[in-house]
């Protein structure tokens, strides 16, 4: 068994140029990235991508579609007819956009799907010789003990037993690695809410689980074995532990990000408060602003690090 960050890099000055823990894909005399339908064979990376220094990435394909104008006309490029064409048209696995140092890429549901997308979108930024790199993941989470529209920016990301470490079987063994975020860029985002003041903005864990039913002790899928006296012992006992909300990617998002040196931090609001219910039920018009929320906070920071350097 690997100890949990056995194979971390530690970030150093945010001027390194993006590594990976696998020395055999610098032997490659191509490297395709199926997934993104892009390959260095066929693509310039350096030309296409070598100025990246935020990456976004959140769940839904259209989401970050809506982000990507967002950014624009917050960071002053955008123009009347602009338009930010889907990278990854060759593929309706994943969608990626670009906007000046900004790449945008949908990265699906669950660990398995981001996990996917977070391999071939490192190879891209190491292909493209991208130095100082911050990563971002926006998206939707399930509260615990917080009003629907709270932000929760992730102090340590945590597995569904509380654990700050992500377990995978890599050939046939277990592979334990370290869920570390940044706390520096934690602050950071912290300064730029309060900067905004427009929501309620919270630091906290957020358990990562492995589906949206069961894995977060929901009462209302097609499987139950447990009663509402069990849910609620389960989700106090994640409240004690600090944990502020739920969701199904970030323990992978930190784990890779970690083992490659990247900055990195997870910003998330909450739907509902599942001390409260399981299901979403706000109207859309409402939903659609929360999940505008996370998207206003990160722009304010690329914006702001970008006016600083």
């Amino acid at each position: 068994m690997a100890t949990p960050g056995a194979e971390t890099k530690k970030p150093g000055n945010h001027n390194d140029f993006v590594q990976l823990c696998n020395p055999h894909v610098a032997a490659m005399k191509e490297d395709v990235l199926y997934h993104f339908s892009l390959s260095t064979g066929t693509h310039d990376f350096p030309t296409m991508f070598g100025d990246v220094k935020f990456v976004c990435v959140g769940g839904s394909s259209s989401r970050m579609k809506a982000f990507s104008k967002y950014v624009a006309v917050e960071l002053g490029l955008d123009h009347p007819g602009a338009d930010y064409p889907n990278i990854c048209e060759g593929t309706d696995r994943y969608a990626m956009f670009k906007v000046g140092p900004v790449l945008l890429v949908s990265h699906g549901m669950g660990i398995p799907s981001i996990a996917i997308m977070l391999h071939e979108l490192i190879k891209l930024l190491y292909h493209a010789r991208c130095s100082g790199v911050t990563l971002i993941r926006i998206g939707t989470s399930g509260g615990i003990g917080l009003e629907p529209g709270s932000v929760v920016i992730t102090r340590q990301a945590v597995d569904a037993c509380f654990k700050q470490e992500l377990e995978q079987i890599v050939l046939g063994k277990r592979v334990v690695r370290n869920t570390h975020l940044d706390e520096r860029l934690v602050q950071e985002l912290v300064r730029c809410s309060t900067d905004l003041g427009e929501f309620p903005t919270v630091v906290g864990n957020t358990m990562c689980t492995l589906d949206f039913y069961e894995g977060q002790g929901r009462l209302d899928g097609a499987l139950c074995s447990y009663s509402e006296k069990d849910k609620q012992e389960y989700l106090r006992a994640a409240y004690e532990a600090g944990i502020r909300n739920i969701e199904m990617e970030s323990t992978v998002f930190a784990a890779i990000c970690n083992a490659c040196g990247l900055r990195a931090a997870v910003v998330c609001v909450t739907l509902l408060n599942r001390l409260e219910g399981d299901q979403i039920s706000s109207p859309h018009e409402v939903l659609a602003e929360y999940q505008q929320r996370p998207q206003r906070l990160v722009a304010h920071f690329i914006k702001k690090c970008l006016a600083a350097a």
